[in-house]
């Protein structure tokens, strides 16, 4: 699609989250002669976004607080993430009018983007770190480079910046994934585990109908790559049917080398990933080498806070799903007093409260929906070392007095964040804020 073909259309804004946001400030900017119509919920009406766009005469505003209602008379609808594909708006306005095309900001950068040199990273967990770290290699080895997506910063915030020889890495959720139909040069495929299997998140109400579903999405990264493209892949898919898929030069990785400061094993697999794309870029390895050592990782992933009184701190409050508090455990060799609990994804949680009984001397549950589940499969190992805590500062202080010298208190709950809290960025901040305050 071209800026040319958004002339003179009806266009219907799928909510107005960051992507959407951004997508119209570039349209508006390029002065598209289009009749725009922002479709979202009435709650937009207190953001600052909405005090800003409200100034431009030309645009409409649809409250779509239900996802219900008629996009019939749009030519071009542009979702959100979060905006679900099968919602009954959607999949009615399809069916009645043929003509109507079903897009995405993601898309349409995609297809605007100066460059073609796309380096697109999705998986269950670990992408936005890998993506980080392939983003700062080349930063490091002085290359144009952007990073954009999923981290949080919307594409066309910068596409005005990109030129052809520009690099551009992605990092790619499956809801950003779903519907995707352009070619990417380099795709990178973390790990895969059951994730967005229900509809957990109120400001995110997107999710999968089946795991199959999901990791399709996944596959679209590299569905339509040529032969002289690249698909780099965990070594743990080596002989699946996901090791034969699309057309793309299949490389493996499995755990680097090089020296770093980021803690766990699973961080070893996302530096082998993004060295890997390095490698296929030909950069020299003292400079991929720099470039990792120096990387100190995202926020909430793990994230060192500090030390008091011998006993270590660290947020992990992007975790949340069972899978991936798994690996925060077994990311310590010292006993863990863990701050588990939320809201509940539908996940299963046995073999977390193994991993538990295994590596921690306390636990800390938050209270949300998941967290009876939690307690039921911690007293079938006979796991007794618990409480469930209804106040987040009565629990820090809790897991400061069960923590000895040597021991490791970690955030990493396994569960959404809603409820307690409005998101896990939230969380996380709120943890380090009260943890340096003790």
């Amino acid at each position: 699609m071209t800026l040319k073909k958004l002339q003179n259309k009806k266009i219907a804004l799928l909510g107005l989250g960051t992507e959407n946001y951004w997508l119209l400030k570039y349209l508006l900017k390029n002065k598209t002669k289009a009749e725009i119509t922002i479709c979202s919920s009435g709650q937009i009406r207190s953001d600052e976004r909405y005090q800003e766009l409200k100034k431009v005469k030309s645009l409409k505003w649809l409250n779509y607080a239900n996802r219900a209602g008629s996009l019939n008379n749009f030519e071009i609808l542009f979702r959100s993430p979060g905006w679900p594909i099968f919602c009954p708006a959607i999949s009615s306005a399809l069916k009645i009018n043929k003509k109507i095309i079903l897009s995405s900001p993601m898309s349409l950068f995609l297809d605007l983007c100066p460059s073609k040199n796309i380096i697109g990273v999705t998986g269950s967990k670990g992408k936005g770190t890998t993506a980080s770290l392939i983003y700062t290699i080349l930063k490091t080895a002085g290359k144009k480079v952007f990073l954009g997506g999923n981290i949080g910063v919307a594409p066309f915030n910068f596409i005005n910046q990109i030129t052809a020889s520009s690099w551009v890495v992605l990092e790619l959720s499956s809801f950003q994934l779903e519907d995707l139909k352009q070619r990417i040069k380099i795709g990178v495929l973390t790990n895969l585990f059951k994730e967005h299997l229900s509809p957990a998140d109120p400001s995110n109400p997107n999710y999968h109908k089946s795991y199959q579903a999901y990791k399709q999405a996944k596959l679209n990264l590299i569905a339509w790559q040529k032969k002289d493209d690249y698909f780099i892949l965990n070594n743990t898919f080596k002989g699946t049917r996901l090791a034969s898929i699309g057309q793309g030069k299949k490389i493996f990785f499995s755990k680097a080398n090089l020296p770093t400061s980021l803690p766990g094993k699973h961080n070893l697999e996302n530096i082998a990933a993004a060295e890997t794309v390095a490698k296929i870029l030909g950069l020299e390895e003292k400079i991929i080498a720099k470039a990792v050592k120096n990387f100190k990782g995202l926020e909430h992933r793990i994230e060192f806070v500090r030390e008091l009184n011998g006993v270590k701190y660290y947020d992990d409050s992007f975790a949340t799903t069972p899978e991936s508090s798994i690996i925060a455990l077994k990311s310590f060799q010292e006993p863990i007093v863990l701050l588990a609990g939320g809201a509940d994804k539908g996940a299963n949680f046995k073999n977390l409260a193994r991993r538990i009984k295994t590596d921690c001397s306390f636990v800390c549950l938050l209270q949300g929906q998941a967290t009876p589940r939690i307690k039921q499969e911690l007293i079938k190992v006979n796991f007794k070392n618990y409480k469930i805590f209804n106040d987040f500062k009565t629990a820090i202080k809790t897991a400061k007095q069960q923590a000895k010298s040597g021991e490791v208190i970690l955030l990493s709950t396994g569960c959404a964040s809603f409820g307690m809290f409005t998101n896990y960025k939230e969380r996380g901040r709120l943890f380090k804020e009260m943890v340096n305050k003790l």
